[in-house]
């Protein structure tokens, strides 16, 4: 039965301006098949759209922080009551049957500091978006880089030993991953399938090459600031 005061899972969402995209993320976490008590957070960063409106409806609990979503995730992070927790973009979904995967995890990593991330897809099958994929994917299993639109689960335990999400304006994601390390990192068959909105505006080529530039300058020790700027 479901214990929102104590829930053995909880999802946190950041969300800014995702009016468009929470409630088909939430409604896609509803109707998997979840055997564990679970609660999901939405923090908003400050959303002028419907945003706040729509998680609301869907009946979850939302919070909202300064606006940034290092910050944000180390907000709900620290509001997060489930002995696990799943941080998640709100512009992905994750596909059926991720559930089975993640109970098989939490019940063998029980007590252990491991992490788990799902593989990448894109919502659409365009030969640009499959070899966007092909390519993250070889990163996250080559290199131990998942990004954060791959969500990430960890117990509370383990999350409190790493002392969370850094409250940085960009690059969080890798950040904490590089401190997880690639030999407690799990990678999930399950795809987290993100929507392709940016991509088709901003391009396939100029995005991917700006978030290699941005990777690239945080490795040579440039300051999340500054990389936010370029983002």
């Amino acid at each position: 039965m479901l214990s929102k005061d104590h829930p053995t899972l909880s999802i946190v969402i950041p969300a800014l301006n995702e009016g468009g995209n929470i409630k088909g993320t939430i409604d896609a976490l509803k109707k998997s098949v979840i055997t564990l008590p679970y609660d999901i957070i939405v923090v908003d960063g400050g959303s002028e759209d419907a945003t706040v409106d729509e998680a609301r409806q869907c009946g979850v609990q939302v919070i909202k922080c300064e606006r940034g979503r290092g910050k944000q995730l180390a907000a709900g992070g620290t509001q997060a009551t489930g002995a696990w927790l799943l941080f998640l973009h709100a512009d992905t979904e994750l596909e059926a049957g991720w559930f089975q995967e993640v109970e098989q995890f939490i019940i063998k990593n029980i007590g252990l500091c491991r992490a788990g991330v799902f593989s990448y897809k894109l919502d659409n099958n365009t030969p640009a978006a499959s070899l966007l994929k092909a390519i993250v994917n070889w990163r996250t299993r080559t290199l131990a880089l998942p990004y954060g639109d791959q969500g990430l689960l960890m117990s509370k335990m383990f999350y409190r030993d790493l002392r969370g999400y850094a409250p940085i304006a960009i690059m969080e994601d890798v950040e904490i991953v590089r401190r997880i390390g690639r030999s407690r990192l799990h990678i999930f068959k399950s795809h987290a399938i993100t929507s392709s909105y940016k991509y088709h505006r901003d391009g396939y080529i100029l995005r991917p090459l700006r978030n290699l530039l941005c990777l690239a300058l945080y490795f040579l020790g440039v300051q999340p600031q500054l990389i936010a700027k370029i983002y």
